[in-house]
């Protein structure tokens, strides 16, 4: 057996592929999700999409094959982003599965569940998708299930998001404004979209690693680090923007005109400035800047926070009927298209906002409530998290305190959130301030009463 890791939990199932992810375990999942679709009365059609990893076919064949084992039929939609599957689900009311490891490097691979509303599982239904393939271990395929023939989809799902993208902003503004945008799709899934969109809405593209290869040319997390080529090419063809996706396109980040980085932080508060109204809320999980907390207040609107994790932003947006949410990794979520998050989206509404103020992408940016966030992460002491948090409860007494996932400390304008991995024996500690002194201050703090 591998030691290559495999990943189980909320957000489905991640691992390298040729070990620890093989067409048999493929096939085991897709067994695992066809039994659980019986419970949650989604049996019978099921899409598939993928980024554009090359191992992709063979395992989107075994998944199929394990699904077919329950009476489930996968549909086949190809290459397309995971809010192209987000959006296709909602619409033809069938879950959807999504072959993606994220921005993990090419040789890894992963599973990701959207349920029929369009939202992906709760932790509880996560969870029984994962008792399923605990209790499936010793079955074994009767024949290669990387062989199996998918049923191709007789629709474009990847068009059809576009061109629902496109009707949520004011196209002809946009294409009055003559705008240019570089865009870099890492030779991901979402490149055919962009181009797309943007093409539907009369903005000059130059594309940076369009052809969907899964042959990443760098660091796929849209980083600054990983976007210097990016930010260059804004500079050089004079664009209004740099807009940078993760190989299954549901998170962007951005550069100005300036070719500065203004990060993926910046992606959801510019929707929020541009799309919320008073009276409305949002959603956004406990590591995501306050920005958006200071352009609600103004306007009366509510901000929600979520525990970490698209499936808790989604649940709360669904419970609370909010008009928008989204995570500070770029991932905005609009509830008219689905409750995932979409890359494509927040290309249209940066443009839409440009075109709509007249202000340059600098300008918006500079405008936007001024914090600078810091993040450490360190060896989990001793003791429960139970303990951990309560010492530093009293360091902090007159913070308010949010306790849903790790621990928050909010403060007029600064705030701390402690919080365990999932994946890791490590505590993560995320602190924005006005200043780069006052976050690590609250981080040092913190750190000193754990003497980590």
């Amino acid at each position: 057996m591998s030691d290559a890791p495999l990943m189980l939990g909320v957000s489905g199932l991640r691992g390298i592929v040729g070990q620890s992810l093989t067409p048999e375990i493929a096939w085991r999942y897709g067994m695992a999700i066809g039994q659980t679709l019986q419970q949650w009365g989604e049996a019978g059609n099921i899409l598939i999409g993928r980024d554009s990893r090359p191992s992709g076919p063979e395992l989107a064949a075994a998944l199929a094959a394990g699904l077919a084992e329950t009476g489930t039929t996968a549909i086949d939609m190809g290459i397309c982003s995971t809010p192209a599957v987000g959006y296709a689900a909602r619409q033809r009311r069938h879950a959807a599965i999504v072959l993606t490891a994220s921005h993990n490097p090419t040789p890894w691979n992963g599973v990701k569940i959207i349920r029929a509303q369009g939202t992906a599982p709760t932790a509880a239904d996560a969870q029984s998708v994962i008792d399923h393939f605990h209790a499936l271990a010793d079955r074994k395929p009767a024949a290669d299930p990387a062989a199996y023939q998918i049923k191709p989809a007789g629709f474009d799902a990847a068009q059809e998001h576009a061109h629902a993208v496109a009707q949520l902003v004011d196209q002809q503004a946009i294409r009055d404004a003559n705008l240019k945008v570089v865009v870099d799709s890492v030779c991901g899934a979402g490149g055919a979209e962009a181009r797309t969109l943007l093409d539907q809405l009369n903005v000059s593209l130059v594309h940076l690693h369009s052809p969907p290869t899964g042959d990443f040319p760098h660091e796929p997390e849209p980083t600054e680090q990983n976007l210097t080529e990016l930010a260059a090419a804004v500079t050089q063809h004079q664009a209004d923007a740099g807009m940078a996706q993760d190989p299954d396109a549901d998170r962007l980040a951005l550069v100005d005109n300036s070719g500065r980085y203004i990060g993926e932080e910046c992606t959801l508060a510019l929707a929020v400035q541009h799309l919320l109204k008073p009276g409305q809320s949002a959603v956004a999980n406990l590591s995501t800047s306050r920005m958006i907390d200071d352009l609600a207040q103004p306007i009366n609107a509510t901000i929600f926070r979520s525990p970490v994790g698209e499936a808790n932003v989604a649940e709360i947006m669904r419970q609370e009927n909010a008009a928008l949410g989204g995570e500070g990794n770029g991932g905005v979520i609009d509830p008219r298209l689905s409750y995932v998050r979409d890359s494509l989206l927040s290309i249209a509404l940066t443009l839409d906002l440009i075109a709509a103020t007249g202000k340059t992408l600098a300008q918006l940016r500079d405008e936007l409530p001024a914090y600078t966030m810091q993040k450490e992460k360190v060896p989990r002491p001793e003791g429960s998290f139970g303990q951990i948090a309560d010492r530093l409860a009293q360091l902090f007494p007159d913070a308010r305190i949010d306790r849903q996932d790790g621990i928050r400390f909010d403060f007029d304008n600064r705030w701390l959130h402690v919080r365990p991995s999932n994946t890791e024996p490590i505590l993560r500690f995320i602190a924005e301030a006005p200043t780069e002194q006052h976050a690590a201050e609250l981080t040092r703090k913190a750190r000193s009463i754990l003497n980590v």
